[in-house]
Formats: structure tokens, C-alpha cells, sequence
């Protein structure tokens, strides 16, 4: 991660954190965007920007920032996104719409307004899918349509910039965060996701260790 650049969206949940704070100590410099920026900054220097990544000229205005201010980008990984539990026959069209927006309109936004940056440097797309998306439970279908797109994604771009951008997804069972606890709070934690953990797996395939990994969809499990 030295001298590179890695853009995180969804910068200030917890999977962003781990993520931002990682690659900052890996060497990378770290452009964190969110929806809103946060004084508790987890990671000193990093470039914190407040981008409303539904909307495709902010996002393209925002990355065209990062490359003014560092020079280049080497990497996006896409974790902003949202969950919602609802059943077909009881749902709305206004949660289908929202987790479209929220998990695979930010993905796509990010991932072509980053596209000519990243064809400089020969760079990575990491998308945060959701092993829920292989095959949905009770509740999970407005989350798991949303998110079997944001697997999609990268598996087409991998096509499309071939030899120039590669694009990989991670696919976790349960992230250990406190929403997740509150929301489930009879499950064993133990067999969760390590938001650190998962940051690992998403910095390995932005790094160049992994330059000849493209398209692929890795499930990150824990111990479910």
C-alpha cells in the first residue's frame, strides 16, 4: 500500500473504519467519503470528504478531488450501503428503491466516476457484496436483489477493462457490528466477521499481490 491511494466509500461505519485505518498503516494514503464527514476521524491526514453518492456529478467531482490531492487513485473500495428486513407480500416499493440506491447506485456511481483514474495506475475495484445474495431467506429479497447486483458489477468490468482495471467483490456471511448485535442479540458473535478481518481480505485484493485476481467473488464466512 505504499504511495498509493485508496478510496473508501461508506468511510465512517465500521467495516469503512477498519478499512480507512488499515490501509493508513499499510502505507496508502486514504480518502474517506461518506454521506456526512464526522469529527472523530479515525485516521490522522486522511482526505474526508462528504459526497451523496446517489448523485453521479458529485461522486465524479469527488474523485476528481482525490486525484488533485494525491496525486492519483489506486484503488476504491465500495462498502457504503444499507440493510433492510421486509417480506415481499408486506414490503414497499420505497425499500426496494432505497436499497437500490444505497448498495448498488453507490457502487456503480464510485466505480465509473473512478474508472479513468484507475486505468492510470492500473488500478481496483473492491465491492462489498453479501453471501445473503446466493440465496435469499425470508425477508432478505429487496437486500439480496441489491446486492446480487453490486456482485455483477465487478464481474462485467472485470470484462470490460481487462489488462487496464480489475474488479472483485467480497461476499460476508455476518459482519460483527454493533446493529448487527442489537439486531440479533441470541447469535454467537465468535462465528461473525471481524470487520478487520474482512478489511484484510478487501486491501489484499486492491494490493498488487493480487494483480492477477479480477472478477472474482470471494465469500468471507467466518464461522457461520
Amino acid at each position: 500500500m505504499q504511495g498509493k491511494t485508496i478510496v473508501v466509500t461508506g468511510a465512517f461505519g465500521t467495516l469503512g473504519r477498519a478499512a480507512a485505518m488499515l490501509a493508513a498503516s499499510r502505507g496508502a494514503k486514504v480518502a474517506m467519503v461518506d454521506v456526512a464527514v464526522r469529527p472523530d476521524n479515525p485516521v490522522a491526514g486522511a482526505l474526508a470528504l462528504a459526497v451523496d453518492l446517489t448523485k453521479f456529478d458529485a461522486t465524479t467531482e469527488a474523485m476528481r478531488k482525490v486525484r488533485e490531492a494525491t496525486g492519483r487513485i489506486d484503488a476504491v473500495l465500495n462498502i457504503a450501503g444499507g440493510f433492510v428486513w421486509q417480506t415481499v407480500a408486506d414490503g414497499d416499493e420505497a425499500a426496494w428503491e432505497r436499497m437500490f440506491a444505497l448498495n448498488l447506485k453507490t457502487a456503480y456511481n464510485a466505480s465509473r466516476a473512478a474508472l479513468p483514474h484507475l486505468v492510470e495506475t492500473s488500478g481496483a475495484i473492491v465491492n462489498v457484496g453479501a453471501n445473503a445474495a446466493l440465496n435469499a431467506g425470508a425477508g432478505m429479497g429487496a437486500y439480496a436483489a441489491s446486492k446480487a447486483g453490486v456482485h455483477k458489477l465487478p464481474e462485467s468490468l472485470a470484462q470490460e477493462m481487462k489488462g487496464r482495471v480489475r474488479g472483485n467483490a467480497v461476499l460476508p456471511s455476518i459482519i460483527d457490528t454493533a446493529p448487527n448485535r442489537a439486531d440479533m442479540p441470541k447469535a454467537d458473535f465468535l462465528t461473525w466477521v471481524k470487520a478487520e478481518d474482512l478489511a484484510k481480505v478487501m486491501l489484499f485484493l486492491a494490493s498488487d499481490d493480487a494483480r492477477d485476481v479480477t472478477g472474482v467473488l470471494l465469500p468471507v464466512m467466518g464461522r457461520v
